[in-house]
């Protein structure tokens, strides 16, 4: 029971880190491949000091993994399995999405 408690406690810590919009979004840009900081600065549109801080915190908890070269620090996914967490997790936000605008649409042609 013990070690159960620990898992949860790991899972809901690592919810926790993901419960940031910018770090799913930072999630979603790296689904392809590697990015440099700079790179994730671009598509992100927020500043690099922001980015870093975001970085750091996924690099610390392990979602992400880094390799320098040079002066550029790249950025990865540790394991494919979070894109697809990810991936399924907005899934099922869409679908409920869908299924409460049939509602409020049955709804309003009562």
């Amino acid at each position: 029971m013990k070690r159960q408690r620990t898992a949860f406690e790991l899972q809901a810590d690592l919810c926790k880190v993901m419960s940031s919009p910018k770090r799913i979004e930072i999630i979603n840009a790296l689904k392809d491949g590697e990015k440099s900081v700079f790179e994730l600065v671009k598509i992100l549109g927020t500043p690099k000091a922001n980015v870093s801080q975001h970085l750091s915190v996924m690099r610390l908890k392990g979602i992400l993994k880094s390799r320098r070269a040079g002066v550029n620090v790249f950025y990865s996914i540790t394991n494919p399995k979070i894109i697809s967490a990810c991936s399924l997790m907005r899934e099922l936000l869409v679908e409920t999405m869908l299924e409460r605008e049939k509602v409020a649409h049955t709804i309003t042609q009562l």
